[in-house]
């Protein structure tokens, strides 16, 4: 079991940064993806980043591609997703989640058997 708390969101300008932060309790297993995924108002919820526990090998969908990075830190067992340049488009509940044991699509939801509670980011313009 794996659980997961996020923290860091927030009210921001427009080209202003936030860094999210998650952290993870229980056993992540070695071959875990996490990410990050947002969910805004009337929207499905969708793939923002993406991380493999171990290798560090990282996903991101286009729209935050050159302006987000995810990172990890095994040793405190937290994930990151620092967000720069932010538009009014990213406002959402950012939420950071876990892979199930198995093949993972890192982009898809079904992937993911594990969430956090999300963190609300808002960007102003």
């Amino acid at each position: 079991q794996v659980q997961l708390v996020e923290s860091g969101g927030g009210l921001v300008q427009a080209g202003g940064s936030l860094r999210l932060s998650c952290a993870a309790s229980g056993a992540i297993f070695s071959s875990a993806v996490l990410g990050w995924f947002r969910q805004a108002p009337g929207k499905e919820r969708e793939f923002v980043a993406a991380i493999s526990w171990i290798g560090g090998q990282t996903y991101y969908a286009d729209s935050v591609k050159g302006r987000f990075t995810i990172s990890r830190d095994a040793a405190k067992n937290t994930l990151y997703l620092q967000m720069n340049a932010l538009k009014p488009e990213d406002t959402a509940v950012y939420y950071c989640a876990a892979s199930r044991p198995g093949g993972v699509v890192v982009t898809s939801i079904a992937s993911y058997g594990y969430w956090g509670q999300g963190t609300q980011v808002a960007v102003s313009s």
